[in-house]
């Protein structure tokens, strides 16, 4: 009897032991698969020691393949393996070790001019002719987001020498240029008549300027560079992103903020001055970069953090929303995420100071480039405002946007 009694205790030890190895390896290959998906296959390491993100992924490499920059060695990539406890392969990266960072942090509102690199279609309109309506615009082939290079091979800068150019004509056919995508391609327009004006018309509206505010994020000493906002500058219109020709940064003066309320974004009111603090040259997913020419006084200098170091947890906002300029205010990052092809959206912070609250309702637009600090390091930059609940944000790495920050010439 007592065999017997043995034998069954066995089974169904057996049987709960199996239930426990299939529940440990669908956990096990669960955070595996959760890895290679969320997990970068690029990585950016400052230093010299290891790499790990929230203690369970390390990245396998050896060490004496890590670069002490003490010691003036070479910098090359590195192949490593991302192990899940050290233990179970989850993907390889490849590891680009540099020197450390730092960057003079501002959190300073400024005021940003910028002129396209050619002239943007934001729309097209019928015209009224004998025969009824007409869209020649569109009739030709030309598109809302199209950037009109040339007409007639004289080479547009201007919205106002488009006006003027269609304006000149007695129905005679346009040969345009235009960039989509990318792309170059050549239509031709062929204006039509308007009753109700006159005059020959080709139905098209363009723009070749913006204006906007926003906040700048840091100065890099290393190309005079500045960097800010976090995300690209777009046309209202097409909502593609705008091609610089040449822009400017001037200082502006906060005046009048409405705050933010849950299902509407508030925003700052800023007067420009006639102070440049830079030119702008790079308008990109990850925000607008160009040359500055200011003084760095009063500007600290921060250690900037690659992505494996962000945290979950306490940090501080740098922004300005009022006459005493930058000021820093606690925040919590409430989500950090590593896919690559997430350029503006690497983190969410949520404002838990109570002034900024009070001052803001939380999140406004023209905060956009607001420095993060964490653990005494650049971590990212505020970028959007989630509009439903404006006390969180969206933000990116810091990482990022230095480097890209070397691009500019």
């Amino acid at each position: 009897m007592s065999i017997l009694y043995s034998v069954i205790y066995l089974k169904k030890f057996i049987r709960v032991a199996d239930v426990c190895i299939a529940a440990f390896l669908i956990f096990v290959y669960s955070l595996i698969g959760f890895g290679d998906l969320c997990l970068p296959n690029q990585i950016s390491s400052y230093s010299s020691k290891g790499i790990s993100y929230k203690s369970i992924y390390t990245v396998d490499v050896e060490q004496s393949a890590l670069v002490d920059f003490q010691n003036n060695k070479r910098v090359s990539p590195i192949e490593g393996e991302i192990k899940l406890l050290g233990i179970f392969p989850v993907k390889s990266a490849r590891i680009n070790q540099e020197e450390e960072k730092r960057v003079y942090v501002s959190g300073e509102s400024f005021g940003i001019k910028l002129y396209t690199d050619g002239v943007i279609v934001v729309g097209t309109r019928d015209v009224e002719t004998a025969d009824g309506k007409s869209n020649p615009a569109k009739k030709a082939g030309i598109e809302k987001g199209d950037i009109i290079v040339s007409i007639n091979n004289v080479k547009m800068t201007s919205s106002s020498q488009v006006e003027e150019t269609f304006n000149d004509n007695n129905g005679k056919d346009y040969r345009i240029k235009v960039k989509r995508n990318g792309n170059y391609k050549n239509f031709t327009l062929t204006p039509v008549y308007s009753q109700s004006e006159g005059k020959f018309k080709v139905g098209i509206w363009v723009r070749d300027s913006t204006a906007g505010i926003g906040t700048v994020t840091f100065y890099n000493s290393e190309n005079n560079s500045i960097a800010a906002l976090g995300h690209p500058i777009t046309d209202v219109d097409t909502n593609d992103i705008m091609p610089i020709l040449n822009g400017e940064a001037v200082k502006a003066n906060v005046t009048k903020l409405y705050k933010s309320t849950n299902g509407e974004a508030g925003s700052l009111c800023c007067d420009f001055t006639n102070e440049v603090i830079g030119s702008l040259s790079v308008n990109s997913n990850c925000g607008i970069y160009g040359k500055f020419d200011c003084s760095l006084v009063g500007k600290r200098l921060y250690k900037v953090a690659a992505a494996q170091e962000i945290e979950k947890g306490s940090a501080q906002l740098l922004c300005t929303v009022d006459d005493k300029g930058p000021q820093l205010y606690d925040v919590e990052i409430t989500r950090v995420s590593y896919r690559e092809n997430n350029d503006e959206k690497n983190m969410v912070i949520k404002v838990t100071d109570k002034n900024l609250i009070e001052k803001t309702g939380g999140i406004v637009q023209g905060m956009s480039g607001s420095p993060i600090i964490q653990n005494g390091k650049l971590v990212g930059a505020l970028t959007h405002v989630i509009v439903d609940k404006p006390e969180k944000g969206y933000a990116i790495f810091a990482e990022k946007m230095v480097e890209k920050s070397k691009e500019v010439k």
